[in-house]
């Protein structure tokens, strides 16, 4: 039986070797579950209070979908920040290691949302609050530029074969965990009267970010370095500018990223666009978001058996079958949404959250970390994941402006996502099969490496 050496992923190894790999992998998935626990209740908190609270408090009276269109705006700049995120941290996942980036962001994020909290809205301070307001959400999307990605190449890189896909699905998990409690959280805050909504009731969940922050922090910090990683650093075998490198090394995947990117935007229309919608056509803002809360809490757990599949028939067919079906349930959506059929509105929304939003969702942490060398790895996920989620972002306001407080005028917010679906689709079509790639040979040689 071959010795184990050095090099992640090895073809054979000892039950012993095994096992270490396996308790390194579950640690891994944890502390990704609740890196992206904190991250995104922190992100969708602030998509939540943007579509329900903040254009009544931050902005000056007037019109209304004015004002929802420069909360929303408010919403999108994190989404401006995110590229640059991604290159910065990128480069420090790159070069000094994954496990110290990634708390430096678990760290930016947790802070800018707490800081949020205890901003005067704009009776107390005029302009300068929304302007601190986009300071702060700025460096939410610095840190969320890089989180996803470091946390995903850290898992898949200490999966043992065969499991790729698996481990680094709980970062997606721990995502849907976090906009489940961005829901719940705001379930007694929508129940108060408005005077306290609007006065001191909305800052809870932003003050409730500590505890989780807490948590995920003394869980990130006992992690170690991938060993493929390692590797590289102990042989000096690390690039000194990994985003010029990878964009030498790797263009085609880069730019094959950028585009199975966009199916992120079907969530992020859904849980921001789609609430303010629905909300503005009468639907009750409590039951929106415990259809939201519905959808993710199914999703936890659809999400890593959708990586298991993934896993056992590769990542292709599971990604593009689970895109096609949410750009297609997407109409029906916003049908029930502008009729007020809740059941159906409860319904579908849990099909695309944790049916076919989810078999997209769930492998793309391990198939576009496989995509790049290893030195490149954190760059190129990063960087190259930010081009849909920036478009992301600004789906919303562009949604409210083309729907125009119409309640039968859905089309324009369905084909937005079913537009993005096509773009993702294209992606996946050319990018290729990676689940059976042992680790040490992902990716393009890197120039100058050994």
């Amino acid at each position: 039986m071959a010795k184990f050496t050095g090099i992640a992923d090895p073809d054979i190894s000892t039950p012993q070797e095994q096992e270490r790999r396996l308790r390194r992998a579950k640690k891994a998935a944890l502390a990704a579950f609740l890196g992206g626990a904190l991250e995104y209740y922190d992100f969708f908190v602030y998509a939540t209070a943007a579509s329900l609270v903040f254009s009544k408090i931050f902005f000056p009276s007037g019109n209304p979908t004015i004002a929802l269109i420069s909360s929303f705006a408010t919403f999108g700049v994190a989404y401006v920040a995110r590229p640059f995120g991604a290159i910065v941290f990128g480069h420090l996942g790159d070069r000094i290691g994954r496990k110290n980036t990634l708390v430096l962001t678990l760290v930016l994020m947790g802070g800018a949302t707490f800081l949020i909290g205890v901003l005067p809205d704009f009776h107390a301070a005029g302009y300068l609050a929304p302007v601190l307001l986009v300071v702060l959400r700025l460096l939410q999307g610095l840190s969320a530029g890089a989180e996803t990605a470091g946390a995903s190449a850290l898992t898949m890189e200490e999966s043992p074969v065969g499991r790729r896909a698996f481990f680094p699905s709980f970062a997606m998990s721990g995502i849907s965990a976090g906009i489940v409690l961005a829901s719940l959280v705001f379930l007694p805050v929508s129940a108060m009267s408005d005077a306290d909504k609007l006065s001191w009731g909305w800052r809870i969940p932003f003050w409730s970010s500590l505890i989780v922050l807490i948590v995920a922090y003394l869980v990130r910090r006992s992690l170690e370095e991938p060993e493929v990683f390692e590797e590289k650093a102990q042989h000096h075998d690390l690039v000194k500018l990994p985003f010029v490198d990878m964009f030498r090394t790797h263009t085609p995947q880069f730019f094959q990223v950028a585009l199975m990117s966009f199916e992120t935007v079907t969530n992020t229309f859904m849980q921001s666009f789609g609430i303010a919608y629905a909300v503005a056509v009468g639907v009750p803002a409590p039951t929106m978001l415990w259809v939201s809360a519905l959808g993710n809490v199914v999703a936890i757990a659809t999400q890593p058996f959708a990586a298991f599949l993934a896993d056992r028939f590769g990542r292709k067919p599971l990604f593009i079958s689970g895109v096609i079906g949410s750009g297609a349930l997407i109409f029906v959506y916003f049908s029930s949404i502008s009729t007020q059929n809740i059941p159906l509105i409860f319904l579908t929304s849990t099909l695309i959250t944790a049916g076919t939003y989810a078999m997209s969702n769930a492998i793309y942490p391990a198939w576009f970390a496989e995509l790049f060398n290893v030195r490149v790895r954190y760059s190129g996920m990063a960087i190259g994941l930010q081009i849909g989620i920036l478009c992301a972002g600004f789906t919303p306001l562009l949604g409210t402006a083309l729907v125009n407080g119409v309640p039968a005028n859905w089309g324009p917010a369905a084909w937005i996502v079913a537009g993005s679906s096509v773009l993702a689709i294209i992606g996946a079509l050319w990018a290729r099969e990676t689940f059976r790639t042992p680790i040490h040979e992902l990716g393009n040689k890197v120039h100058g490496s050994k």
